[in-house]
């Protein structure tokens, strides 16, 4: 066997203080018994090699979640999140008889998945919070299609979410190594530059729709409306950043680098004001969380690359973002997209319980439209109770990642989680600041973004346990007895 392998990849662990919130989730139980005395090191202590107090196990469903299994489950998905964020036949036509594939591969990992699961840890899936919430907004998403509006329109929405549900899962349960996340985080920024190139190509050759002022992307499916794309895209920056920070080498370095310039760059272009505001979002999280030891420099540089951003900006750039707030320019929307939030808000409160059904709401909007809004395309189509849960689905991975990244800031040996705690923070919150203007709560952007957060705070707490291993195991003695 390799001598370079890692005890978490397949001894069991138990969890240090910071998997508290982890195991508060299933095992309320283990606060009862820290009450009684018992105290945890956090990875940070161990690390320095601070003197342990006495550590009792727990058998929780986080003793096992490092084993190594589901390689073919794994695969499965590397090649569904191939097929669904690259879309290969619209790229290549020989590829044309594979539109489909998406979605046999999905029904196969599944089918793989499963029995896997349950002979490697006895149970379907993990259950922390995260994914108690989405199959919570799954089952408000099922109860809503009998009162809906249209019960066959809701039926087929619910249909494609709940794959993105069941890849939800399957991702948080075979993402157990680092390579395995670095493997499809490597995929999504390599199509994101895909994306990001393409649409700088077609605004400059003027190959435009929407009559002539946006692009239209190279593909389709959820990246064929470019508000969709930037959303992904602004997403995906600081990702790219955290990344280039961790890495090691000036090839690596140039790579992510010139992924987070060219993803930023492709954002701009799209013209999406939400996406816009996510990629400012993004970018001020990094900025106030990456020079928290000096501040004022900080934000003399923030104002300076802002400066520069609008001074290299598309002529008309300034001019669309300026409609997001000006009732008065007629070519903006900002008294049209406050009329879809009141509207959202209203049919919100009049159908608390189930909502009109989903994907039912553009049937009580004027010309059809979308909420333009995530939090209230949730809560009118689905209910108050859904959207609070999907609100809190946002919410934990940044609990989770804040305490990582507390417990990392002054270890240097943790250099590399903190800086991916960081990037990862700053890509939930401008999905959070951008969805507030994008429909976007039923497709797959967060739902990766989660399943990354929670698979990454898995790894840590694996790495932690193992250093406490290392420290609590005696030295060996070879004296002559």
């Amino acid at each position: 066997m390799s001598s370079n392998r890692l005890v978490f990849d397949y001894d069991p662990v138990s969890s240090s203080r910071s998997s508290q919130e982890l195991a508060s989730d299933a095992e309320p139980s283990l606060r009862n018994s820290e009450a009684s005395g018992s105290t945890r090191d956090t990875p940070a202590q161990a690390a320095a090699g601070q003197p342990l107090p006495n550590t009792v196990p727990h058998e929780t469903w986080q003793t096992a979640v490092l084993k190594r299994g589901h390689s073919l489950s794994y695969a499965g998905l590397f090649l569904f999140t191939l097929f669904v964020y690259f879309r290969p036949y619209e790229l290549i036509p020989a590829l044309s008889p594979l539109t489909s594939a998406a979605y046999y591969i999905a029904i196969l990992t599944i089918l793989v998945f499963f029995p896997s699961q349950l002979g490697l840890e006895g149970t379907l899936t993990l259950r922390p919070r995260e994914v108690n919430l989405v199959l919570l907004l799954c089952l408000g998403a099922l109860l809503s299609i009998p009162l809906a509006i249209n019960p066959g329109e809701a039926w087929e929405m619910f249909n494609e979410y709940l794959k993105v549900v069941l890849m939800f899962i399957v991702l948080v349960n075979v993402v157990r190594t680092e390579r395995r996340l670095k493997i499809l985080l490597l995929l999504l920024l390599v199509g994101s530059c895909i994306l990001s190139m393409n649409a700088v190509s077609d605004y400059r050759a003027g190959r435009l729709t929407m009559g002539g002022e946006r692009i239209s992307g190279i593909i389709g499916g959820m990246f064929g409306n470019p508000n969709d794309l930037a959303m992904h895209l602004a997403t995906m920056v600081p990702i790219a950043v955290a990344l280039f920070l961790v890495s090691r080498g000036p090839h690596r370095k140039l790579f992510y680098g010139a992924a987070a310039l060219v993803m930023a760059i492709g954002t701009v272009v799209t013209f999406s004001r939400g996406g816009f505001l996510g990629l400012a979002a993004a970018g001020l999280a990094l900025s106030w969380k990456l020079g928290r030891r000096n501040r004022p420099l900080v934000m003399v540089a923030t104002v300076v690359a802002l400066v520069a951003f609008f001074a290299f900006a598309p002529g008309d750039y300034g001019t669309r973002l300026k409609s997001i707030v000006d009732d008065s320019d007629s070519g903006g929307s900002a008294g049209a997209r406050e009329a879809l939030l009141e509207k959202s808000i209203i049919v919100s409160i009049a159908n608390p319980v189930f909502g009109v059904g989903m994907a039912n709401f553009h049937i009580l909007a004027a010309r059809e439209q979308v909420t333009h809004n995530s939090y209230t395309q949730v809560g009118s189509e689905l209910g108050m109770f859904s959207m609070f849960c999907y609100i809190l689905f946002l919410l934990k991975p940044l609990s989770r990642l804040r305490r990582i990244e507390q417990e990392t800031l002054n270890v240097r040996e943790m250099t590399r989680d903190y800086y991916l705690a960081v990037g990862l923070q700053a890509s939930l919150v401008a999905y959070m600041i951008g969805s507030f203007f994008i429909s976007v709560a039923y497709l797959w952007y967060v739902y990766y973004l989660v399943g990354f957060a929670f698979c990454f705070s898995r790894m840590y707490e694996a790495k932690a346990v193992n250093r406490t291993k290392q420290l609590e195991t005696p030295p060996v003695s070879f004296a002559a007895s």
